[in-house]
């Protein structure tokens, strides 16, 4: 652990690292609570699996046709937000299941992207990173674009915080108060979009949906109010992001993976010694 702050004030990746599980740490707190309280894990998911089609694509549209100012993670932000815009509409319109349309997302995201990578020639170690995390290669350029999504993230939960809290707890009510469903029920779909791509950095595609909840869920043994919990969850993913990369650090471990085991212990523990144990505990007496 003293190795890896030696480190960081010598190594500017690092600074990077540290800075992009940060930010990425201030989209998951919010978005995830939504996300959990919702109860929309799967549709996370499947955005999540979604944007590798959209980073297959920009990819190959980059290296075979010289489209220089695509990146796969452009592809990403495209592919995730039409993902929940058609999610979203097909759940509203109810012209068709909803866990129809999720699971051929999920599934047809991972083809495209599968195909359009292997019709590109070349070395792929960029879009294996975005499957599986690797935030030491995170630049100067993609921190910006991490701050704009945090930007665009915190300020619609600040402002829309009523009618998404009303839409998250209970929906008809929301209806009968006169509060948009449809246009915040997309509005929160494209947050999550949004967000999964700043965790593709940290954790990548496959463990989004760990590093979306569990903060969340531990934060959620404590707080009584929704901003409580969102704040709680962004601090606890900052920590365990900074963790994950500090303790992989020496023995030269995938940063994505270790961060998820560590959330993974952190959540088992405040289940089985926090203070929802005892809750349950008195809850017959």
């Amino acid at each position: 652990m003293a190795e890896f702050f030696q480190a960081l004030v010598r190594f500017p990746f690092l600074q990077h690292a540290l800075l992009a599980g940060i930010l990425a740490s201030v989209a998951s707190g919010i978005v995830g609570t939504y996300v959990v309280t919702r109860r929309i894990t799967v549709i996370a998911g499947s955005l999540a699996h979604s944007v590798l089609g959209g980073m297959g694509v920009a990819y190959w549209l980059h290296t075979v046709h010289g489209v220089t100012w695509l990146q796969p993670l452009h592809g990403a932000l495209i592919a995730a937000i039409v993902a929940a815009l058609l999610i979203g509409f097909v759940r509203l319109r109810g012209s068709e299941r909803e866990d129809t349309i999720i699971s051929a997302l999920w599934a047809l995201g991972m083809s495209v992207g599968v195909l359009f990578l292997a019709k590109t020639p070349g070395y792929k170690a960029d879009l294996m990173t975005y499957l599986f995390g690797n935030i030491v290669l995170v630049d100067a350029a993609e921190l910006q674009l991490l701050v704009a999504l945090d930007l665009v993230v915190v300020a619609a939960a600040v402002l829309f915080y009523q009618p998404l809290l009303a839409l998250c707890f209970d929906e008809e009510f929301a209806r009968v108060r006169g509060v948009n469903v449809t246009f915040y029920y997309l509005l929160l779909l494209v947050l999550v979009a949004l967000t999964v791509v700043t965790l593709i950095y940290v954790v990548g595609i496959v463990l989004v949906i760990a590093l979306l909840t569990l903060p969340v869920a531990i934060a959620g043994q404590f707080a009584r109010r929704l901003w409580q919990m969102m704040a709680l969850a962004a601090l606890l993913s900052a920590l365990l992001t900074t963790l994950g990369l500090a303790v992989s650090f020496g023995p030269d471990l995938p940063v994505g993976a270790t961060t998820i085991l560590l959330a993974g212990g952190a959540y088992l523990l405040v289940h089985v010694f926090g203070p929802g144990r005892r809750r349950r505990g008195t809850s017959g007496h």
